[in-house]
């Protein structure tokens, strides 16, 4: 079963550095967290919105991260981030993110996350369910 990778290429903003002009590692989980939407975009052929409306979820949250931090990339710099499924549970999977400045790898991440819905028995909650069957299929490419 081959499970679904995606590739975007980022420039990076002056907004994205710190004072020394390096990207302030926490800016790289929000392009990575970004990847991740733009994975399940390619996989369903639709935006974030269109595809939590229906399939009546809430999203997919964090359960956890970690990430290498090998070379630095800096304001104006092109990367590539190189997203894939590297494993798909009932309700939840594995993401890994490989950043790349010039082919050579900058930074490593991966992610575990699940998906929710909110829990039938209080509004306030979420509560984890089973990935919907046609979000899997279109996951396992």
């Amino acid at each position: 079963m081959a499970l679904m990778t995606n590739a975007r290429t980022v420039k990076i903003e002056w907004g994205d550095c710190d004072p020394a002009g390096i990207v302030f590692y926490p800016r790289y989980f929000a392009m990575f967290d970004a990847s991740t939407t733009a994975l399940f975009e390619a996989a369903l052929g639709m935006t974030k919105y269109q595809f939590l409306k229906r399939f009546q979820a809430v999203g997919y949250p964090m359960l956890e991260t970690a990430g290498r931090f090998l070379v630095p990339t800096r304001f104006g710099d092109s990367v590539v981030i190189d997203t894939s499924l590297s494993k798909l549970g009932r309700s939840s999977f594995e993401i890994l993110h490989r950043l790349t400045k010039d082919g050579e790898l900058a930074v490593e991440c991966t992610e575990t996350r699940v998906w929710v819905t909110r829990d039938p028995d209080d509004a306030e909650r979420i509560k984890s369910q089973a990935i919907p069957d046609e979000i899997v299929s279109r996951l396992q490419r």
